[in-house]
Parts: C-alpha cells; sequence; structure tokens
C-alpha cells in the first residue's frame, strides 16, 4: 500500500507541540459550551425573541457549534483506542485501521449534515443523473469552494456510496484537533498554501493509493472564493500566463484552477476518472452572522456531477490545462444563469 506523507515537512515533535495546545483547547471548549447550555438556551431564545425572530436562530446556530464541538471532542477522545488498536500506532496505516477511521468520519460527517438540516434548514439534493455520474473509485474529485460547508461535500456523497474520500486540505485545518488526528489517519494530506515544494511528492502516493473504495478530492481554486480574490488572481495570471487569462477572463463565480496538484494526482493515478462537482446555493447562505439573524433558511444545496473517462482526459499537461480551463469556464457559466434564474 503506498502511503501518503499527511504533513510535508513536520516533524513527531512539532506535531505534539501543536496538539498538546489544540487538543485541550478544543476539549475546553466543548465542556464550556455544554455547561453554559441552562444559561445560553432561554438567554438566546429570550434574544431572538425581542427581536421578532420567531423560529429562534441564535439559538440554531448554537445548536449547530456545539454539535460540531462535540463531534470535535468524540474524534479526540476515540483517537486514543483507535491507534492503541492499531497495534500502538505500529499499523495506522493498514487497511483495517483506516476502515475504522473511515467508519468514525463518516458518522461525524453524516451528522453535521443532519443537523444543517434540522437546524439551519440548509440541505443537499442530487439529481438521479449526477448521482450515476459520481461512480466509485478510484476517482479524483474536484469542486467548486465558495463556502465552508462545501469542504465535506463530496465526502458526503461518495461516503453514501461505501467509498473513502481522501482529501487535498489546506495545513490551517490542522488547528483543529480532530480534523487533525482523525483526516491524517484516514490517508488526508495537509499541504502549506501557495504551493510548497513538497506538495506534489505529497499527491503523488495519494494518487497512487486510489482503488474501487476510494477517491482523492481536491479544490482547485485553491480557497474559497471571493470577488476581491477573483480580481486579484486574473491579474497575477494576466502577469505569469497571458493565455490562460484570456480563457478565464468572463469568471465571475469561480477563481481560475489551479492546476499543479491535480496535475501531480492525475500523473500518479493512471487508472483514475476526474469527476466534476458543482453545486447551485451555497453562496446564498453568506457568513455565520446572517445565518445567526435569517436560520433555518429552507435552502436546497442543488449538486451536479460529470465523471470523465480516463480515456478523455488529454496527456499532455498544456492539453489539459485548457481542457481543464474550459470545463471551468463552462461550470462559471452555469453558475450565472442558475443565479439568473433565481429571484432576487
Amino acid at each position: 500500500m503506498t502511503t501518503p506523507t499527511p504533513v510535508s515537512g513536520e516533524t513527531s515533535s512539532s506535531r505534539w507541540k501543536r496538539r498538546a495546545k489544540t487538543i485541550p483547547a478544543m476539549l475546553a471548549a466543548t465542556i464550556v459550551a455544554w455547561v453554559i447550555v441552562p444559561l445560553a438556551v432561554p438567554s438566546l431564545s429570550l434574544f431572538d425573541a425581542l427581536r421578532g425572530r420567531r423560529r429562534l436562530p441564535l439559538l440554531r446556530v448554537y445548536g449547530f457549534v456545539l454539535q460540531y464541538l462535540v463531534n470535535d471532542s468524540v474524534e479526540i477522545l476515540l483517537a486514543g483506542p483507535l491507534w492503541m488498536m492499531a497495534r500502538f500506532g505500529r499499523s495506522l496505516n493498514t487497511e483495517s485501521s483506516r476502515r475504522r477511521h473511515a467508519r468514525l468520519q463518516a458518522w461525524s460527517i453524516r451528522t453535521l449534515a443532519r443537523r444543517a438540516e434540522q437546524l439551519l434548514g440548509i440541505r443537499v439534493s442530487i439529481d438521479p443523473v449526477s448521482e450515476g455520474q459520481l461512480g466509485r473509485g478510484p476517482a479524483i474529485v474536484i469542486s467548486r469552494h465558495v463556502h465552508l460547508f462545501d469542504s465535506s461535500l463530496p465526502s458526503l456523497l461518495y461516503q453514501r456510496r461505501g467509498c473513502l474520500a481522501r482529501g487535498v486540505i489546506m495545513a490551517e485545518l490542522l488547528a483543529d484537533p480532530g480534523f487533525d488526528l482523525l483526516y491524517q489517519r484516514t490517508g488526508s494530506v495537509f499541504i502549506v498554501r501557495d504551493g510548497a515544494p513538497h506538495a506534489a511528492e505529497q499527491l503523488g502516493p495519494l494518487g497512487a493509493g486510489l482503488d474501487e473504495r476510494t477517491v482523492a478530492v481536491i479544490f482547485p481554486e485553491g480557497r474559497l472564493f471571493r470577488p476581491a480574490l477573483l480580481a486579484r488572481s486574473l491579474e497575477r495570471l494576466a502577469t505569469t500566463n497571458p493565455g490562460r487569462a484570456e480563457r478565464l477572463k468572463g469568471l465571475s463565480h469561480l477563481l481560475p484552477p489551479r492546476p499543479a496538484g491535480l496535475l501531480a494526482l492525475i500523473r500518479a493515478a493512471p487508472g483514475a476518472d476526474l469527476v466534476v462537482i458543482s453545486h447551485f446555493g451555497l453562496d446564498a447562505i453568506g457568513t455565520i452572522r446572517r445565518l445567526g439573524s435569517d436560520a433555518p433558511l429552507d435552502l436546497t444545496i442543488r449538486v451536479t456531477a460529470t465523471r470523465y473517462p480516463r480515456s478523455t482526459i488529454p496527456h499532455g499537461d498544456d492539453e489539459f490545462i485548457v481542457w481543464l480551463d474550459n470545463i471551468w469556464s463552462e461550470m462559471d457559466s452555469e453558475l450565472a444563469r442558475d443565479k439568473k434564474s433565481r429571484p432576487s
């Protein structure tokens, strides 16, 4: 089995120094959030009522955040027993250990998705055609990235199909200790933002380890979409690669894709198809502050998926980048049409 390097350049000492801070902080935050429940529930309910918010949006957001904290703490507390079951860490990279961790990962994602629907009024819908396009592994899955909520969307879709999603994740998320412990052990990799020199070395083993029960997930934009960031990205691209800038100048809902990481995965996984996921509606959520005033939103996130068999994917890097840019431009046009069709 090919084992991905979880975090480029990180020593065991620095990893445990980080966890010595993040783990106690998360457990303490969870305890505090539970202890103040008797005070928080009536206080938030009263505050919502005084502002005429009969559906209690602040209380709903508090409930969702509390569930997140509980999930994270459960992941932390079970990490130890799972480590012992893996022969005290010596067998963490075996298939049996990863399956145990994957079940915990699936429970956490499934629970948060259920709470998002129950408390925040956010649900996910995928049409039967797109559901069929998802397929199983080996596959490399790419998706737009507009909100923190869409980070787990590919994993949610694929765990319903009995597949484990291994992600390419920004190293900033190591600050979340449950995420840190669990996702490293299920084979995801954490990379430093903006093209760390060892990123391709990490992604090679990730791609090589794909099989019929695993997919690799990467967000080619590299960060959350923001209009100001789009303008800066296009300006920078006009300087470094005028041809790509010309192809992508019409983007309005997506950032230009960064192809380096995706190319590394494509090279490492010669038998993997490519699955492109788009979603509509999530950009309407806005900030947590908006949720605190408008929840539940009664919002359905509509998901579409297109699977490209490996035989249809261009072989040369330059040809692949042109092909990817065209897919990205078409996705952007679909998002624009969807937004235009929705009532303001």
